[in-house]
């Protein structure tokens, strides 16, 4: 159960420089350490490694003899990951390496985010231009930062950095799939200060625990109907105002791209009501624990009394709070109704805290048209402003409007047919993947987007399939070499 079993696995290149990755930290924003990893990689090779301003890396691989005619190719992964952990688990994602375990056809890390998404992509990239017997045409490897909280250096690309002509995005989480399409998105956040007042002595505090749920990526599964620790918390606060309790403190969730795990609470209430509030809470979790009994089979509710709190927010403001909350809208909002199972737009809330006078909720909204992005975030503006919150919308990016009819999809279909015997999925995917902000700026360029089977992304569960990864290499080096000439 060490990463040296991982480096065992094949294809080797490919696997190794998985490892090299995981063993270098590289949160978002956070990405100089992988940053150096990469240019010093570039450079080790003798090809020509540049670095923008923003801090995307680019290196140029020249076509293999024969192919010099071909279109030139943009591979293109980010470097940075998801980084969640389980509780009670010892891990600074700032300092330390992943550590990978193999477990039958699966590689997983040991309680926390693996970052296939997007290592096995990097990796990818990495192992082409080290390879001298890959075929292949001119190749331009972007290696992007920031992308899991907010595209940072997709954003950041200017004009003339790029000169390909076809761009291959290796962030595709189902080995079947052709993505010729994603949704935007934009941070709502919704901030206010509250006053505080002392609880009175005859009130008893209590800790509200949720925790156990599978969490997960916001856009990707937003549609399965997991829980969202920070909604079912809520629910039972909403129930207990009949009761007048008083809230105390919030703190729930984490990124806004990861549908939230766990959440805790604390408020106080009258001693005279407390049996009342004990008996509603144990009904409402039963009723909850029935609802996800199929999908949630690890959720935890726990209420005991906790060390007696001393302030809280005025009545009034605790009680928006919550009623905003349980308000709110999560999860899928609208189903396309152009194409079959696509989710047109969500919203995921994904952090809430409430401590010392001060409330904030995150929430990230997705959707593949614009209006609708807009009509979710207003209809969350309009909620939050209604309990007196400063709402800003804010890091806003655009979808990718899919071509069906591109010369590189029509090549990478036919490809993936021979190889396989059947035809791949051509789909739109309810996330934000990097092609429509590169679209945008370089608006000449073809796209696609396919990877590996990552079951789990964006939480601890994250897993990348070992065959999987195989049948990924094999196709990308056949596309590669089946790319037209110019």
């Amino acid at each position: 159960m060490t990463n040296k079993e991982v480096r065992n696995l094949h294809p080797k290149e490919l696997w190794n420089r998985f490892a090299d990755l995981n063993a270098v930290p590289r949160p978002s924003k956070k990405e100089e350490k992988v940053r150096t990893l990469i240019k010093d990689f570039g450079h080790s090779l003798k090809l020509v490694t540049l670095e923008d301003e923003t801090g995307n890396v680019l290196i140029k691989k020249p076509a293999t003899s024969g192919f010099e005619n071909r279109k030139k190719v943009i591979l293109q992964s980010h470097l940075d990951m998801v980084c969640q952990k389980n509780s009670g688990v010892s891990f600074n994602f700032e300092t330390d390496g992943i550590k990978m375990t193999v477990n039958g056809d699966w590689v997983h890390a040991i309680g926390t985010t693996l970052g296939a998404d997007n290592g096995i992509g990097v990796a990818a990239l990495m192992a082409v231009l080290a390879s001298d017997t890959i075929e292949h045409p001119a190749i331009e490897a972007l290696f992007t930062i920031d992308e899991e909280t907010g595209m940072t250096g997709a954003f950041g690309l200017k004009p003339g950095f790029l000169s390909g002509d076809i761009l291959l995005n290796l962030d595709t989480e189902e080995d079947d799939e052709i993505d010729i399409g994603c949704a935007g998105g934009v941070d709502v956040t919704a901030t206010a200060g509250y006053g505080e007042i002392e609880i009175p002595k005859n009130y008893q505090s209590y800790l509200l625990i949720l925790k156990g749920l599978h969490g997960g990526h916001s856009g990707m599964e937003i549609h399965k109907g997991l829980g969202n620790s920070n909604k079912l918390l809520n629910r039972f606060l909403f129930e207990f105002l009949d009761y007048g309790i008083r809230m105390v403190s919030f703190d729930g969730g984490g990124l806004r791209n990861a549908i939230p795990r766990e959440a805790q609470a604390v408020f106080s209430i009258s001693e005279d009501k407390q049996n009342e509030v004990d008996a509603r809470f144990r009904q409402l979790k039963k009723d909850i624990l029935a609802e996800y009994a199929s999908i949630e089979e690890n959720l935890i509710i726990e209420l005991t009394p906790t060390e007696q709190a001393k302030m809280a927010p005025d009545f009034d403001a605790g009680q928006k709070f919550i009623l905003a909350l349980q308000a709110a809208h999560n999860g899928v909002f609208r189903m396309s109704p152009d194409i079959e199972n696509l989710v047109e737009a969500s919203n995921n809330i994904a952090r809430v805290e409430l401590k010392e006078g001060k409330a904030a909720v995150l929430c990230l909204t997705r959707s593949s048209v614009e209006s609708s992005k807009s009509w979710v975030a207003t209809s969350l503006k309009a909620v939050f402003e209604l309990a007196e919150m400063r709402v800003e919308c804010t890091g806003s990016y655009p979808g990718w409007k899919p071509d069906p009819n591109s010369e590189i999809l029509k090549l990478a279909e036919s490809i993936y047919e021979e190889l396989n015997g059947k035809k791949p999925s051509v789909i739109a995917c309810h996330a934000g993947l990097e092609c429509g902000i590169i679209g945008e700026k370089y608006p000449d360029i073809e796209m696609i987007s396919f990877g590996p089977t990552i079951k789990g992304a964006h939480s601890p569960k994250e897993k990348v399939s070992i065959s999987s990864v195989q049948k990924f290499w094999i196709y990308l080096q056949e596309i590669l070499k089946n790319i037209p000439v110019k």
